[in-house]
C-alpha cells in the first residue's frame, strides 16, 4: 500500500466532490460490497429505474463520481482521487478509469426523480447531486485512506469487516443496522426495537 500512495502522487488527477469522496469510503470500508468502484451510465440508470444494475445485482440508489469535466482522463487511465475533505487535497484513491460518460439535462431529471422523488433544485438532495458536475467517472476503485472520518470519529468508525468481526465476538445471532444523519434519540431506538422483534 505504501508503494502505491507514492506512485498515486504521480499520477493524473481529478479533486472529486464531497460526495464522491464518501463513496470511495464507503467503498473502502466494505459497506457497498459487493461493489468494487464508481457506477457508468448504464448501471446508473438503470439503478435510478429498476433498483438493480444491468447486470441485475439489487442495489438501491446510484453510486457516482461526478466531477464538472474530464478532458484530461481517458477510459483505460490510472488515475488518483484526491480528498476534497482534508487540507492539501491528498489522494483518497485511485481509480482504473473505465468509462467516463456524460449525463443529459433530461437524464439528471430522470435519476433525481427516481431518487429523490422530486426534480426541485432547492431540495437538498437534488441541489447536492446537481451541483457534483454531469460528467460521471466509472471504474474499480483501491481507496488509500478513511479520510478525516478515522481521525474525527475514532470511537466509532469502524470498517464493515470491522463491524462484523465485533458481531461474531459478541456471539450476537441477531443484529440491527439503522443508518441516520443524526445521532440516535428515543423514536430511533424504538425503530431498532421494533425491528429487532
Amino acid at each position: 500500500n505504501a508503494a502505491l500512495v507514492s506512485q498515486a502522487e504521480n499520477m493524473p488527477s481529478i479533486l472529486i466532490s464531497s460526495a464522491g469522496a464518501a463513496n470511495a469510503v464507503m467503498l473502502g470500508a466494505g459497506y457497498f460490497n459487493p461493489l468494487t468502484g464508481f457506477m457508468n451510465k448504464v448501471d446508473t440508470l438503470s439503478v435510478a429505474t429498476t433498483m438493480h444494475t444491468a447486470s441485475g445485482l439489487f442495489w438501491p440508489t446510484p453510486v457516482l463520481c461526478l466531477v464538472d469535466s474530464a478532458d484530461q482522463i481517458a477510459a483505460g487511465d490510472t488515475i488518483a482521487l484526491r480528498d476534497p475533505n482534508v487540507d492539501g487535497n491528498p489522494v483518497l484513491a485511485v481509480m482504473e478509469v473505465e468509462a467516463i460518460d456524460v449525463f443529459s439535462d433530461t437524464e439528471m431529471a430522470l435519476i433525481s426523480e427516481k431518487v429523490y422523488t422530486t426534480v426541485d433544485a432547492d431540495h437538498p438532495g437534488v441541489a447536492e447531486f446537481l451541483a457534483q458536475g454531469r460528467t460521471a467517472i466509472s471504474g474499480p476503485i483501491r481507496v488509500l485512506n478513511f479520510s478525516y472520518f478515522e481521525l474525527e470519529f475514532a470511537d466509532t468508525f469502524r470498517t464493515a469487516v470491522q463491524i462484523r468481526a465485533q458481531i461474531e465476538a459478541n456471539g450476537w445471532e441477531k443484529t440491527v443496522a439503522f443508518q441516520t444523519r443524526n445521532p440516535m434519540h428515543l423514536a430511533h431506538e424504538e425503530l431498532c426495537r421494533i425491528a429487532m422483534e
